[in-house]
């Protein structure tokens, strides 16, 4: 689906209110086929950003895990080395 909507959870360091947004921006970009709405759309538009977003850091907040957290450097340069490959 949204190829630049990345894993958040368990990263050290841990994912900012950026990130998340970001994301939801992203999410809602997608859902709606907008990449700016027009002026009509724009409250309902960003609303939903806000609303994913919130509901984003709720489920990152809610989750657990026992494994180790990802570096994200070195999953950044994983990514880059298979771009390469390609």
């Amino acid at each position: 689906m949204c190829r630049n909507i990345k894993p958040l959870f368990n990263f050290d360091p841990p994912v900012t209110d950026d990130d998340v947004r970001a994301s939801a921006l992203q999410y809602v970009r997608k859902v709606s086929g907008y990449t700016r709405p027009s002026q009509a759309n724009e409250a309902a538009f960003n609303e939903a950003v806000e609303n994913v977003a919130r509901a984003t850091q709720d489920l990152l907040s809610s989750l657990t895990t026992n494994a180790p957290p990802r570096d994200r450097d070195a999953l950044i340069e994983r990514a880059r080395a298979r771009y390469r490959e390609a």
